[in-house]
């Protein structure tokens, strides 16, 4: 009885220590497509780079937080654009919206010192206004911060959908994507490689059923949706600075549970091995 008692225990024992393993095992394999190759590098750290990623709304640098954090470790300079101040996102019950576009604009300060970025360029137009800002002006307004910081690196939204389907998302993508392929290679136009935050398709399944963004903004027409990513970065070792830059957005912690869903409920050092990697399509 008694070596019944400890094989049993033994068994237990085993099932307790293997299932966070199982867990994380099943996790990956919903949430990652296994043929998108991964690489330990957005770009080569042999010489140093100047990164500027360009996004329309506080708390959209969190799909690429892990990303900057890793290429300002390796040395890279990090600068942020963020064109709006966020004063539309409106879910934790803010109705004010100047009061929403200071509360926002210090969580946005505080996020990008989270990461590490070297400048943040807070601009302030419209939120959820930037097709009235039109194309050509928002094409005009990036290739003057281009010009101004003279950065080697581009990170923006793709131009498709811009993640989800916000407006201001793909427009922003669009804008940026533009100014790159007809500039790049001219007389003082200095980036030379550009990068679009992306998702794979089980993240795209996956967001569909969870995300309330999603279901209201994606294509239908799967012909429609996110560019398939070239690569995915590794960001494992940066998640818990990913999460405090998250949760440095008070204002947004309903909306932020459709991009990491179930993140306040797992151990960390289990969902940082489900989460740990960013995908990314090169413009070329």
């Amino acid at each position: 009885m008694k070596k019944l008692l400890i094989v049993s225990l033994g068994i237990i024992g085993v099932i307790l220590v293997l299932s966070p393993w199982i867990l994380i095992l099943f996790g990956r394999n919903q949430l990652h497509d296994h043929d998108i190759p991964q690489q330990e590098q957005l770009v080569d750290d042999r010489e140093k780079h100047l990164i500027l990623a360009i996004f329309p709304h506080p708390d959209d640098e969190v799909t690429v937080s892990g990303t900057l954090m890793k290429l300002k470790e390796e040395g890279h300079e990090i600068q942020m654009v963020c064109l709006t101040r966020g004063e539309k996102g409106k879910s934790s019950g803010i109705e004010d919206e100047v009061e929403l576009a200071k509360l926002r604009t210090v969580e946005m300060k505080n996020a990008a010192e989270l990461i590490g970025a070297d400048h943040l360029h807070l601009l302030d137009y419209p939120d959820s206004g930037l097709e009235k800002v039109g194309l050509d002006s928002l094409k005009k307004i990036v290739g003057e911060l281009i010009a101004e910081v003279d950065p080697d690196v581009l990170i923006s939204y793709d131009s498709k959908v811009g993640l989800y389907g916000h407006p201001d998302h793909r427009l922003t993508g669009r804008a940026v994507e533009e100014v790159f392929l007809e500039k790049r290679g001219m007389d003082g136009f200095t980036p030379q490689e550009m990068f679009q935050v992306t998702l794979c398709k089980k993240q795209i399944k996956i967001a569909l059923k969870l995300s309330s963004s999603f279901q209201k903004n994606y294509p239908e027409d799967p012909k429609q949706g996110l560019p398939r990513p070239d690569f995915s970065i590794n960001t494992r070792k940066f998640f818990p600075r990913t999460l405090q830059v998250m949760q440095a957005h008070q204002t947004q912690q309903e909306v932020l549970k459709d991009l990491m869903p179930f993140h306040d409920k797992v151990p960390t050092w289990i969902y940082s091995r489900i989460f740990d990697r960013e995908y990314f399509r090169e413009v070329k």
